[in-house]
C-alpha cells in the first residue's frame, strides 16, 4: 500500500484511513423516522409525538443520493446498504433502488445492494423491491413471542406480520435473508432458542447481536450485555454448531453452521470482542452528513458537494479527504470514552439517523 488512495496489487481501487482500513461499505440512510419505538434505539419517552424528525425538505433527494453513491463507488465502495429509521417509509423508494442497482464498482462489478428493515411493510413491498433491483434484505426481529416483541418494539403488532414479510422476501428471491436479533439481558434472552427454532431449515440466517450503547440506548449498562459467547452457549445447549472457516474475517459476524446442515447462525460480539480493526463502513445520514463510525459524535456535511454545480468526482474527493483522516475505534476504547472527565455519557449520534 503506497498511499491511502490508489489501486492495490489485485487491481481493486481502495481508499485507506489512518489505521489502514479500506472504504468498502456504505450505509445509506434514506429517512430518520420509524414506525417502531424499540427501547434500545428509539425509546418513546425520547422519540415522542413531538420529536423533531427531519422534514421531507431536509432529506437528500433521490438525485442527491444517487450522486453520493456514485462518488463512493469511485473510492472503492462495493456494497451499499439502505437503512433508516425504517427505509420502507420513504415514499417511492423503489425508484431510487432502480437507479442504484445500475451502479458498478470502480473495478466494473455490479454494486451489492441490500436493505435493512423492521419487516413491518416488507410483505407488501417485497416484489416491487426485487423488481427494482434490490439484492437482499436483513430484517430486525428480537423476539418470536408476541408479548416480548411488543415490549421491545413498543408497537401493537403481531410477530406474524414480520414473519409474513420474511416469507414474502424469500418467495421473490431477496436472498440470502438475515434476521438480526439484539439480545438484552433480562429482557429477551428467553427468545434465543425460539428464534433459532423458527428459522432452522428455512434458509434464513439468524444473527445475534450484543446489546450496544448506540445513540438512543440511554439506559445502556454493561450489566445488560449478554456476550456472544453466552448466547452461543445457549444455542449449543440444544443445537450443535460447527464454525464456518473463512480465510479472512470481512464481516461483523462470526458464523456457525448447524451440525445437521439445517442452516446458519451468526454472533456479533461488538461489545465483548470489538472488530474496529477491520471496519470498512461509512455512514451517510438522510440529511447528507458523513459519519465515520456508528458511535461518532459529529458528522461531515456533504451537502455543499451535492449541488448541481459540484461533480461526483469533487464529492468523492471530499469524502476521500475525510476518510483518510479517520481513526475511529470507539468500541475498542468504550470503557474510557463512555465516561469522560465531565461525567456525562459519551454523546454518540442517534442510531435512527445513521442506521445500524
Amino acid at each position: 500500500m503506497a498511499s491511502r488512495f490508489g489501486v492495490t496489487a489485485g487491481g481493486v481501487v481502495s481508499t485507506f484511513d489512518k489505521l489502514g482500513r479500506p472504504l468498502r461499505d456504505l450505509r445509506l440512510s434514506v429517512i430518520d423516522q420509524c414506525n417502531f419505538r424499540c427501547t434500545y434505539c428509539m425509546p418513546r419517552e425520547t422519540f415522542g409525538a413531538d420529536y423533531p424528525f427531519l422534514a421531507s425538505s431536509e432529506r437528500m433527494s433521490f438525485e442527491q443520493i444517487l450522486k453520493l453513491a456514485k462518488a463512493f463507488t469511485l473510492l472503492g465502495v462495493e456494497k451499499i446498504r439502505i437503512t433508516g429509521g425504517e427505509p420502507l417509509l420513504r415514499r417511492g423508494l423503489e425508484s431510487l433502488i432502480e437507479q442504484l442497482a445500475k451502479l458498478t464498482t470502480a473495478s466494473g462489478k455490479p454494486v451489492e445492494l441490500a436493505l435493512t428493515t423492521n419487516g413491518s411493510l416488507l410483505a407488501a413491498k417485497a416484489r416491487s423491491l426485487r423488481d427494482a433491483g434490490l439484492g437482499r434484505v436483513t430484517v430486525s426481529l428480537d423476539a418470536v413471542e408476541d408479548a416480548v416483541f411488543r415490549r421491545m418494539s413498543d408497537v401493537d403488532m403481531s410477530v406474524a406480520r414480520i414473519l409474513d414479510g420474511i416469507e414474502a422476501a424469500r418467495a421473490v428471491g431477496l436472498e440470502p435473508i438475515k434476521v438480526n436479533s439484539v439480545i438484552e439481558r433480562g429482557v429477551n434472552e428467553s427468545q434465543i432458542l425460539p428464534l433459532v427454532r423458527q428459522f432452522r431449515g428455512t434458509g434464513v440466517a439468524v444473527r445475534f447481536i450484543e446489546y450496544m450503547d448506540v445513540g438512543g440506548a440511554g439506559g445502556w449498562s454493561n450489566t445488560k450485555v449478554m456476550t456472544a459467547r453466552e448466547i452461543r452457549g445457549i444455542v449449543e445447549s440444544e443445537f450443535p454448531l460447527v464454525p464456518v472457516v473463512v480465510r479472512e474475517q470481512s464481516g461483523t459476524a462470526v458464523n456457525y453452521l448447524h451440525a445437521d446442515g439445517a442452516g446458519e447462525v451468526g454472533f456479533i460480539a461488538s461489545v465483548s470482542q470489538p472488530f474496529c480493526g477491520s471496519c470498512s463502513r461509512a455512514r451517510v445520514s438522510a440529511d447528507g452528513q458523513l459519519y465515520s463510525c456508528l458511535f461518532a459524535t459529529h458528522g461531515t456535511d456533504l451537502r455543499p458537494w451535492l449541488t448541481d454545480t459540484a461533480t461526483a468526482g469533487q464529492l468523492a474527493e471530499r469524502v476521500r479527504s475525510r476518510w483518510t483522516q479517520r481513526d475511529d475505534r470507539y468500541s475498542e476504547l468504550r470503557s474510557t470514552q463512555r465516561k469522560p472527565a465531565s461525567g456525562k455519557v459519551y454523546p454518540t449520534v442517534r442510531m435512527s439517523l445513521v442506521g445500524g
